[in-house]
């Protein structure tokens, strides 16, 4: 089958993705109208082949993803979607069929958390496939929820479950070739542990509950004992964290039993998307009530305290764990 054109690829399988404001593709920009008395928010990821994504995996997941690690950045802010904007880089082997799944994995997400593509560039790449996107989102003004705000006293909670995509891409890149791991896993945990780093889930739902009580909040993208670290510095504040108070999954805790050597990689090995927050005592059990009815699961991880160290992570014996390389480094 013969390739489109730039001007046919964004005609056939993007303009029909647009949102108002878009003028379905046919223009260099869009309007993106502002709600009266917010604030627009704005939010940028990049995904690399063989970096953030395997070349195999399915194409509708990759854009899926793309999409929904802006729309975590999005939540953690307390904001609501908007638009987003798609930089696509294809490497010289991208093919009809594999970008028609692009296209219907992205559209169905974004109908799905009514975040409409506003526009962007396709472009010719030399190597990898790169995927860019830039999203919006609006907030009450003056209300969207900072990284820095952590104080004294704060609780410091996580939603969902800590560690699974960072599993789930261990077991998948080394199962092949380890058989610690077809000892430990069983078939279904592996499948949910892939189905967890394949395709995050953006909280939006806790935005209200973030907006009104958190002091501070963001998502955890590359490490959860790293964000942790980030967000606490940033107001001069430390914790103490019982590893057995982060919350874990079913699958998890089953492998963890097995093999206790991957608690760091739970810890620290990313791609959660999940939200780390801060709310004062005060505001504790308002927020759980609230978070419980948006359908979000919270739990408490730490008590933020005056320290210029990073958390202190103990487990159940009480002994202080080293944890070499608290997070993600691209550099």
């Amino acid at each position: 089958m013969a390739r489109p054109s730039e001007d046919e690829l964004i005609a056939t399988y993007f303009a029909p993705l647009a949102g108002p404001g878009a003028f379905g593709l046919r223009d260099d920009a869009a309007i993106l109208a502002q709600k009266p008395g917010h604030d627009i928010i704005a939010t940028k990821d990049m995904s690399i082949a063989g970096e953030h994504f395997f070349t195999d995996d399915p194409p509708g997941a990759v854009a899926r993803k793309a999409l929904r690690v802006n729309l975590s950045d999005l939540a953690a802010k307390g904001a609501e979607p908007s638009g987003f904007l798609l930089g696509l880089a294809l490497p010289e082997d991208w093919t009809v069929h594999w970008l028609a799944g692009f296209a219907q994995g992205l559209g169905a997400d974004a109908a799905a958390y009514k975040c409409p593509l506003l526009g962007g560039d396709t472009v010719k790449s030399p190597g990898l496939l790169i995927v860019s996107i830039t999203a919006f989102g609006t907030v009450p003004a003056q209300k969207m929820v900072l990284r820095a705000g952590v104080a004294a006293g704060d609780r410091i909670y996580a939603t969902g479950t800590i560690g699974d995509a960072a599993l789930g891409l261990r077991y998948r890149v080394d199962a092949s070739h380890d058989s610690q791991w077809t000892k430990c896993v069983a078939q279904a945990d592996a499948a949910y542990l892939a189905g967890r780093a394949l395709l995050p889930e953006p909280r939006l739902a806790l935005r209200e509950a973030l907006r009104a009580h958190a002091h501070a909040a963001m998502d955890i993208s590359d490490g959860f004992a790293g964000d942790l670290a980030k967000m606490l510095g940033l107001t001069g504040m430390t914790a103490e964290v019982e590893t057995a108070d982060v919350p874990l999954s079913k699958a998890a805790r089953k492998i963890l039993h097995e093999a206790p050597s991957l608690l760091e990689t739970i810890l620290t090995g990313g791609d959660d998307y999940e939200i780390l927050c801060s709310v004062p005592p005060s505001h504790s059990a308002a927020f759980e009530a609230d978070a419980a009815a948006a359908g979000i699961l919270v739990r408490p991880v730490a008590t933020a305290m005056p320290g210029s160290a990073p958390p202190v992570f103990k487990d159940t014996e009480g002994r202080s764990l080293a944890v070499a390389r608290p997070s993600f480094q691209h550099f």
